[in-house]
């Protein structure tokens, strides 16, 4: 684990040179450009607003679609940011076959390159907020802390992924179901007070509903995030990131035969 730290370290301004390059490819020959970076979200959040504010009406919570923007846009992140990782070594091609190309740095640019993503989506967040009369807080301070957080988290589920769909490619296809599940496990188009008493410990065992509400406290509460929550969540990123790297070493040395 420390190894591949360090190389991440060592080779940072070959990821940063990635993330840009990504950021650029991903937009390339269309008319708005990297304009999209900032209207997928917001089509995302109109569809869900009109949805789940006027159609199936949720009464309990003020400022629905700020709840939404506040919840969608960081696991928008997590959601691109773990298929993509996933597929990435996979789908490296011609840069894993060189032998001093360090493999792990394609999921971390995966994950990156999304959070770069959700990072200029955050002033028209603060700029909707301003418009509904919500005033942001000196708790928003917090919001890097919790940006590592989820992070590392983010990044050992990649790394693990990324290592075991070059063995098991039936697992980037699996994942895509996960994943819509697990979007309606966490309090993103509903509040927490809807989930009945008996099955919110469900949430204990959903590091990515504890980030929701998180974000939730930042941007919409006015509050500073959980402490438990915070600790508990940083532990759990930590030893995900500890077993991502333990599967990811077990397995690197033989990307370059199965890719």
């Amino acid at each position: 684990m420390l190894r591949n730290i360090n190389e991440m370290w060592r080779f940072r301004n070959l990821i940063s040179a990635l993330v840009g390059r990504h950021l650029n490819a991903r937009y390339r020959g269309s008319v708005l450009g990297f304009v999209w970076s900032f209207l997928n979200p917001l089509c995302l959040i109109a569809v869900y607003a009109l949805v789940f504010k006027y159609y199936i009406r949720f009464d309990q919570v003020q400022n629905y679609t700020l709840f939404l923007f506040a919840g969608l846009l960081p696991w928008i992140w997590f959601s691109t940011g773990i298929l993509e990782a996933t597929a990435s070594i996979s789908g490296g091609g011609s840069l894993i076959t060189k032998a001093m190309f360090p493999a792990h740095i394609l999921p971390t640019v995966s994950v990156l390159t999304n959070l770069a993503n959700f990072l200029f989506a955050i002033p028209l967040l603060i700029a909707f907020m301003l418009y509904l009369g919500v005033m942001p807080t000196w708790n928003l301070l917090a919001l890097p802390l919790v940006l590592a957080n989820q992070g590392l988290f983010l990044l050992g589920l990649s790394l693990g992924l990324a290592a075991l769909n070059v063995h098991f490619r039936d697992i980037q296809h699996i994942l895509g179901n996960l994943i819509t599940l697990w979007f309606f496990l966490c309090p993103i188009l509903y509040p927490v007070t809807t989930i009945p008493a008996n099955m919110r410990f469900s949430l204990i065992f959903n590091p990515v509903a504890l980030y929701t509400n998180m974000y939730h406290d930042i941007f919409i509460n006015g509050r500073h995030p959980d402490v438990l929550e915070f600790v508990f969540t940083l532990a759990v990123a930590c030893v995900t990131f500890l077993l991502g790297n333990l599967v990811f070493n077990r397995y690197r040395e033989e990307f370059a035969e199965l890719v």
